[in-house]
């Protein structure tokens, strides 16, 4: 079996120890051992948001869309609608995805569409030298905040949960087996799977000493109990010193948005026809 390749020709501007790393290096193995397991590399598509994580697809040589920023989620939804076929893997930062991009989230969720949400988050916006995000934590002190954030975080596995998600899982940028393991289970699950990635950015919020002392794999834990799945996740708030927990909290087995809504739309023949005897009725 030859080995593939799927670096591209662009240079890489991520800072050295950038939590970016360990994701894509993860993403690209498990496209390239879903390729080798039969899936035609034309039928992925990735998409991604504005920040730093966003030149991820600059670096991953399969089909790709950058979006802007805070419709990421939007975007895959369309590619998916539009030829359900697809592979569909966005890339968002927290800012991107859990700020301005929260209610296509929250939708996206809901409707449980057959989309892999990968989100980049480092709790901080990186990108525009370190102000604070939905997940920063409480007095959080960046360009922004100099004083300290005065509002508490979100817990966004929490409000992915309530929106009706069907895999949610969370991993870290200093962990790349579980990452692999996660992401492909994420992408293969048929419906709406986020994966939350604790990634560090070593310039404006360098955590790695943090998630190496708090972090812990889940064990044994029922991934289709909701209520277990929703204390797992309170566990830890994004705020206060806790255990983190690693891995999959809940997978559900739910009918995805795109075989409903497709389920009635008449295939191209079909329309072609129905124009015409529109045309020859109204013309």
């Amino acid at each position: 079996m030859n080995k593939i390749n799927l670096d591209t020709y662009a240079p890489n501007t991520w800072c050295p120890g950038c939590g970016n790393f360990a994701i894509m290096n993860a993403v690209k193995l498990v496209i390239a051992q879903l390729s080798a397991e039969g899936l035609p590399l034309e039928d992925i598509v990735l998409v991604s948001g504005i920040g730093c994580h966003g030149k991820i697809v600059d670096y991953i040589n399969v089909n790709s869309f950058y979006s802007i920023h805070g419709r990421a989620t939007p975007v895959a939804e369309g590619i998916k609608l539009a030829k359900p076929g697809l592979k569909v893997i966005c890339f968002a930062g927290d800012g991107d995805a859990y700020g301005e991009g929260i209610e296509h989230l929250i939708f996206a969720a809901k409707r449980n569409i057959d989309i892999t949400m990968v989100i980049h988050n480092n709790r901080v916006y990186g990108l525009t030298t370190g102000q604070y995000t939905p997940t920063s934590p409480l007095g959080f002190k960046g360009r922004s905040t100099p004083r300290g954030t005065v509002e508490p975080p979100i817990n966004p596995l929490e409000l992915m949960l309530a929106s009706g998600a069907t895999y949610l899982a969370r991993g870290t940028s200093h962990g790349i087996e579980l990452l692999k393991k996660i992401f492909k289970e994420a992408i293969l699950h048929k419906g709406f799977s986020l994966v939350d990635v604790l990634q560090v950015c070593v310039t404006y919020f360098n955590m790695y000493e943090y998630y190496n002392k708090h972090v812990y794999e889940l064990k044994d834990n029922n991934l289709q109990d909701f209520n277990q799945a929703l204390n797992k996740i309170r566990e830890w708030d994004y705020n206060h010193e806790a255990p983190i927990a690693l891995g999959v909290f809940y997978r559900k087995e739910f009918p995805a948005f795109e075989d409903n809504f497709i389920k009635d739309r008449p295939g191209q023949a079909d329309r072609e026809s129905k124009i015409s005897e529109f045309l020859n009725k109204n013309i």
